[in-house]
């Protein structure tokens, strides 16, 4: 497979992933109702912050596949996808705050040990990874908070 094409798929993959998740599990009146902390940013934030992230992702993962030697490096960017897409249906759809703050842990976890073997084998996509780590770690803390917040409901 091309390059070129190649590319197009990891952009339909992750962005078009992304935003489809995105659509069909848009927060409703159960996460308005919730208690949120004083830090959570407005709703219009999280859709602009997320595509060019998705981006990102997608070339970082380009950017992995065509590596002669991709093993651990393409298990760990799989593997963070898949949590990535994992966490909107566990909290919106499945309204389970909680079991999201898990996933979204391990997806933290995940981001830091592809950085870490990104950074011997291929800097730049380590490098790429720096903003998506920082806003999953915010999206962590956020996470946290509204479980902490809601824990008596």
């Amino acid at each position: 497979m091309n390059k070129a094409v190649s590319f197009v798929l990891f952009l339909l993959v992750v962005v078009g992933g992304g935003l489809t998740i995105g659509t069909l599990t848009i927060p409703g009146e159960w996460y308005a109702a919730l208690e949120k902390p004083f830090f959570n940013p407005p709703n219009w934030v999280f859709g602009p912050v997320w595509t060019a992230l998705y981006l990102m992702i997608a070339f970082v993962g380009w950017r992995v596949w065509h590596r002669k030697e991709r093993g651990a490096l393409m298990s760990l960017w799989v593997l963070q996808m898949g949590l990535n897409f994992l966490w909107s249906p566990i909290f919106f759809a499945a309204q389970q705050p909680l079991w999201a703050l898990g996933v979204i842990v391990l997806l933290f976890l995940t981001l830091l040990l592809f950085m870490r073997l990104a950074w011997r084998q291929d800097r730049l996509s380590a490098v790429l990874f720096v903003p998506y780590l920082a806003w999953v770690g915010f999206a962590t803390l956020l996470n946290g908070a509204i479980v902490v917040l809601n824990s008596g409901q």
